[in-house]
Parts: C-alpha cells; structure tokens; sequence
C-alpha cells in the first residue's frame, strides 16, 4: 500500500513521533493508522515526541576532537534537568553528535535556521540548472521542491542521516534518547573548527 504524506502526518499530529518513524510504523502496518500508534508507543516514540515540547533550560557543552587533531566540534546539548545532563547516557549522545558534525559538517542545526533569501538563491540556482538541461516548465516546481529537500536533509543537522547508522536521522536518534531518559532534549547550537578552513 502506497504511503501518503497526508498519512504520516495524521499519525506525527496524533503521536508526536518524527515523520520517519511515523512512516516506518505505517508501512509495517499496511497503512492502519490505529496500528501504527501501537507500534509507536511500543517503541515509546510517542511519548518522546510529546515531550518535546517541554522546556530545555539545562544541559552541558560537549565536545570532541577528531582523532587527527585537524577536526573538532562543540556542540550545546539542552535537556529538561542539571540530573540527566550529567549522565553518562547524555554524554555519551552528545558525543556521537559531534563525531556526526565533525564528519559531515552541518551548517545549520534545522530547517528553521535558513534565511529565506538562502533557500530563494538555491531555488533560483536549481531553477537555471533544469531549464538549461531542458525540463519542462511545468515539471520544474516539483523538481526544486524536491531539491529544496534534499538541500535540507544535506545541511541540516536535525534531517541529516546518522553517519554510523544510515537508517536514522539525528532528530530520530534524538527522539530515541528521549524515550530512553525520559527527559525532552534538543541542540542548542553547535561549532565545527577544522585547520585550514
């Protein structure tokens, strides 16, 4: 059974999980939205996206340097109580965070973050690419938009796919420490110093 949009994001509006569980859960259920909440909070996803919305006040600033010493990253980790940022589970998250940046250099935490002159320059780019390789004009808005996307998923840390596990994203592996500690967690901001650039 084909997976809609409109199908995962009933279910995000319903459970709160990230979109890709949310899709995940749909096509291991064929698409029943009732099943798919079941297996969400099995997973206890649900209750991690819920808890998102609660404040992050506290936290720690970790940090790591590439073995090489030619990379390294600092990254603000934000969590509901000073109790779990200290925990080596918290660390540790924090961690595989920057050993993320510092391999695939994000430039931004999330999507939220771009400037809408940014993504109009982008589009404009892709714009001139497709018509120059001959696209139709009346294909061309759906092909940026899908550009646009993968400009997101490339650049945003939040959408970008975990460099160890490629079958989560880092808002993904987020949400799973969520449901692990029991606390709302978030990025604050983040730093990639490497020698040369």
């Amino acid at each position: 059974m084909e997976i809609s949009a409109k199908m995962v994001k009933e279910l995000r509006d319903q459970t709160g999980a990230g979109m890709m569980d949310c899709k995940r859960a749909l096509v291991e259920v064929d698409g029943d939205i009732d099943k798919a909440k079941d297996v969400l909070r099995k997973k206890g996803l649900s209750k991690a996206g819920k808890k998102s919305g609660r404040a992050t006040e506290n936290g720690a600033v970790v940090d790591y340097i590439h073995f090489n010493n030619r990379v390294g990253v600092m990254v603000e980790l934000n969590c509901e109580t000073d109790f779990v940022a200290r925990t080596d589970e918290f660390k540790k998250l924090g961690r595989d965070i920057c050993k993320h940046i510092a391999m695939e250099n994000p430039k931004y935490v999330s999507r939220d973050e771009i400037s809408s002159e940014i993504l109009e320059k982008e589009k404009e780019i892709y714009k001139a690419q497709l018509i120059e390789l001959g696209k139709p004009e009346k294909v061309l808005e759906k092909i940026i938009e899908g550009k646009i996307e993968k400009f997101y998923s490339e650049n945003c840390l939040m959408e970008q796919k975990y460099f160890l596990d490629d079958s989560k994203t880092i808002e993904e592996m987020i949400k799973e420490a969520i449901a692990k500690i029991g606390e709302n967690i978030s990025v604050g901001r983040f730093v990639r110093f490497e020698i040369g650039q």
